[in-house]
């Protein structure tokens, strides 16, 4: 049901000033992937992107998660600070879409009056009709659909990388897990056509790109609409077909529907990458039912084996949740122990976050907050333990890096560039001198001489110990540098724009 009347094209006045935009992001993968089309959405009307931070955009979108409960303080916290700005600039509006919307609705327009337009995770396309009309009537315009109108991967999309890209291969999810309230906000699982992805990523291939990570709220469960239990499988090693794509990644299956036809996929196809994203969420069998998770600790460890034993250098990361109601303390060593055994490369871990909407935000047992942190701290002590072992592994080991945008934080100090191996761990790397500098896109071949719990460090002692392939993914880079009017081929230490791939950066721990 949509609370307005139904969008309509709104044409691009030639004579009217630019405006300028910006989108700001919260949440996972398939949000970063939204707001590339909301980027191009509004670049197809007209405007420009903000990229300068000291300048105030005239319209401003926020993308919002509402897996946790911090994001609505967040969003709020943000619109509060933005009241003040857009009082100053006469003209501004502010519009917010994306998980939260769907679940607020008319709270945000209560909470925070100013904005002009609030949108639902299933409407991406309306944004720029919504936000003329809200121009032209002086009023905020709510609009929230209860199923996709439009597949999101239709509409005009500006992408953050030139290099590498995302691919929706389904939207929604079909599972009831009790703590998150995903399905409720984007609905039942839809699968795209096979034809349609491939012709997709072809096309990303055909513009430079030479990765691409396939997303879906499940991605090992694709197929299931039209009838076909492997074609996620499929999809892979289709993927493998494709001229000028050499890796291939995706997030994130399911424990429970992954099976082995996946994992020969996997290791049978060259470009498929020997990264695996496979959450545990807890380690306890008993937790694991509360939570509707229809696998336990052993079959979870099995998927595992199994993966490890056709691709032995497969990094291995999962999300973890503590504190799910009713979690004891025998519960929650049995975690400790499952992690113990699994060896992930990293973890995402999470204090669980009590969701209205959610069976499990009604559960009695709701545990303490000192008691969910101190257990929150064990867990992290011990993968932080686990991950530095694990990387300590890698040195002495070659690596091909592709090098991004992205520098780490001491890069001027350090003057090291920045990439991803193949099984996606960070690397740091440098230069030798007199050796010729990569382009973001472009791929290194280095020696791990040094770890750390969330990244590697390669110092080669000589030219001959550094390998540069140039890629068609770096002459796109230097086309669109040139396109920008930016320097091209300039080092990517000293580009601070990028995005992270296949998966969400880590974040610093002291």
């Amino acid at each position: 049901m949509s609370l307005t009347i139904p969008s309509t094209d709104s044409p691009v006045d030639p004579t009217a000033p630019t405006r300028s935009y910006e989108v700001r992001t919260y949440g996972c993968q398939m949000n970063v992937h939204d707001s590339e089309r909301l980027a191009g959405l509004l670049e197809d009307a007209g405007m420009v992107a903000q990229d300068d931070p000291a300048q105030t955009a005239d319209v401003v979108v926020f993308n919002t998660c509402a897996v946790r409960e911090n994001a609505d303080n967040k969003l709020y916290g943000n619109l509060g600070r933005l009241a003040h700005v857009k009082e100053e600039h006469p003209g501004m509006q502010i519009a917010v879409g994306g998980c939260l919307a769907q679940k607020d609705r008319e709270t945000i327009l209560r909470k925070a009056p100013w904005v002009d337009v609030v949108f639902g995770t299933h409407n991406v396309g309306s944004l720029p009709t919504l936000l003329e009309r809200a121009r032209h009537n002086n009023e905020a315009q709510l609009e929230i659909l209860e199923s996709l109108d439009v597949f999101p991967s239709t509409l005009p999309t500006k992408r953050d990388s030139v290099y590498s890209g995302w691919v929706s291969i389904s939207v929604g999810c079909n599972n009831t897990c009790t703590f998150c309230i995903v399905p409720s906000l984007r609905g039942k699982e839809r699968d795209r056509r096979p034809g349609d992805i491939l012709a997709e990523v072809q096309a990303l291939v055909d513009d430079g790109a030479i990765e691409v990570t396939l997303l879906g709220q499940n991605v090992n469960s694709y197929g299931v609409e039209f009838g076909d239990r492997l074609a996620f499988g499929k999809l892979l090693r289709a993927c493998g077909e494709i001229e000028g794509l050499e890796r291939v990644r995706f997030t994130s299956p399911h424990p429970a529907a992954f099976t082995d036809d996946v994992i020969a996929a996997m290791a049978e196809t060259p470009n498929v990458m020997p990264q695996l994203h496979m959450p545990l969420q807890s380690g306890s069998d008993k937790v694991l039912k509360e939570m509707r998770r229809s696998y336990r600790s052993k079959k979870f460890l099995g998927i595992l084996d199994r993966v490890r034993e056709r691709m032995p250098e497969a990094a291995i990361t999962t999300d973890i949740i503590v504190g799910f109601p009713g979690e004891t303390e025998e519960d929650f060593q049995a975690t400790l122990d499952v992690v113990e055994q699994s060896r992930f490369s990293s973890a995402f871990t999470f204090q669980y976050s009590q969701r209205p909407g959610t069976p499990a935000a009604e559960l009695a047992d709701q545990l303490p907050k000192d008691v969910v942190q101190e257990r929150y701290e064990r867990l992290t002590a011990l993968q932080d333990r686990i991950c530095a072992e694990e990387n300590s592994r890698q040195v002495g080991r070659e690596v091909e890096v592709m090098v991004t945008a992205q520098s780490g934080r001491k890069a001027e100090q350090t003057h090291r560039l920045s990439g991803r191996a193949r099984d996606q761990r960070l690397v740091h790397f440098s230069v030798p001198e007199a050796a010729e500098q990569p382009r973001p896109g472009d791929l290194v071949t280095v020696t791990i001489t040094e770890a750390a719990a969330f990244h590697l460090v390669a110092d080669p002692a000589t030219a001959a110990d550094y390998q540069l392939r140039r890629s068609r993914a770096g002459d796109a880079w230097d086309r669109s540098q040139a396109e920008s009017c930016g320097a091209g081929t300039a080092p990517a230490a000293a580009n601070g724009n990028g995005v992270s791939l296949g998966m969400p950066a880590l974040p610093p721990r002291a």
